[in-house]
């Protein structure tokens, strides 16, 4: 989730009414009264409108809210698939 990290920021930020940094690949909410559930509920909400549910799904680890991305996210071109070969059975009608 490289390229919406600064969304993610901004979200929280305007959710929350709290103050939000990001350093490197993580963000820092800064809010004592903020559960680490409550925290996980908004990033999963900001997951889902941004239709990413179909690549990342959040974690909660300890007190801290993570976010993985499906192995198997990126969509694969079609796969030729060995078919059926025609039937060799002569018909009698």
């Amino acid at each position: 989730m490289k390229d919406e990290r600064e969304s993610l920021s901004s979200f929280l930020r305007s959710k929350l009414k709290v103050g939000v940094t990001s350093s490197g690949s993580k963000v820092f909410v800064d809010s004592e009264n903020l559960s680490s559930k409550e925290l996980k509920r908004f990033v999963n909400k900001f997951v889902y409108h941004r239709n990413l549910n179909t690549k990342y799904w959040v974690a909660l680890e300890g007190d801290v809210v993570k976010i993985y991305k499906f192995k198997h996210s990126e969509k694969r071109g079609k796969q030729k698939r060995k078919g059926t070969p025609p039937s060799i059975i002569k018909h009698g009608w």
